[in-house]
């Protein structure tokens, strides 16, 4: 199966490649286009990192290198701005940090859509993050699952419609899945292991995971509890698609805001 049902980074990169075409001389205009615009992306969700810090109570100063260190990571230069679409789901996943930390709820259902165009994995780690989320907020308020079940709802029909089955949008959804389970060749537990011992996973985390970790206590416990879920559930993903070093590029869309704002908030403020 193709990935054309992934539209909305090369949406927005459409019109710098009309810009570029037969203008750019040697450059390839679709490869420019999509520099463009996963250029952006990762420049916004960098400015949502900065915008989180600041709701976490941070200095804009560590705001500002969190935002920094998100940007230097292997993931970014590798991925994020190589023609991969992981640059739309990390910006609309943090997005969703930023509504839930600013109590915006009702903006959830609003991410859902281009989150799920731009990745189609952002529909069940956005659901769940917001769940995880919820779940964990003090004074529990039952009437905020309002908007996570339009999140939910908004996020699944992107997804299924977006396949554009040939047996309908049950039938076609099962069989994208069942058609995603290669972890039979090697075993689901190997396959696991295999996600986090892939160099990538290293390239990722080396020096962002033990930095994080280190003041991790200081982030909202609701976005650590969301964020291990939600980290947990493309651990699964991952196995259940034997999908090796790739599985990094979902981990640090997930995890990469906490763990960046984290490791500043310890190289700008080595005693708190």
């Amino acid at each position: 199966m193709t990935l054309s049902y992934r539209i909305f980074v090369p949406a927005l990169a459409k019109p710098f490649y009309l810009l570029g075409k037969g203008r750019i001389g040697s450059w390839d205009p679709a490869l420019f286009g999509m520099l463009v615009a996963a250029s952006i992306l990762s420049a916004s969700t960098a400015i949502a990192v900065i915008a989180i810090g600041i709701r976490n109570k941070f200095s804009y100063t560590t705001s500002l290198v969190g935002g920094m260190l998100f940007l230097f990571n292997f993931s970014v230069s590798n991925w994020n701005l190589s023609g991969y679409v992981d640059s739309g789901e990390a910006f609309f996943l943090a997005m969703v940090i930023w509504s839930l930390l600013s109590e915006r709820w009702f903006l959830l259902p609003v991410w859902a859509i281009p989150g799920s165009l731009s990745k189609d994995t952002f529909a069940p780690f956005a659901f769940l993050f917001a769940v995880i989320w919820w779940a964990n907020d003090r004074p529990f308020r039952a009437s905020r699952a309002i908007w996570i079940g339009g999140l939910g709802v908004l996020s699944c029909m992107a997804v299924l419609v977006s396949l554009n089955p040939p047996h309908g949008l049950f039938f076609g959804g099962l069989s994208y899945s069942l058609e995603m389970r290669r972890y039979h060749d090697v075993g689901f537990l190997k396959a696991l292991l295999r996600c986090l011992t892939a160099r990538e996973f290293w390239f990722v985390f080396v020096w962002l995971m033990p930095l994080g970790l280190v003041r991790i206590h200081r982030m909202d416990r609701r976005w650590i509890w969301a964020t291990s879920g939600a980290f947990f559930l493309a651990m699964i993903f991952g196995a259940y698609n034997d999908a090796l070093g790739n599985t990094a590029r979902a981990f640090f869309n997930i995890a990469g805001p906490l763990l960046s704002l984290a490791a500043a908030d310890l190289l700008t403020m080595p005693k708190p």
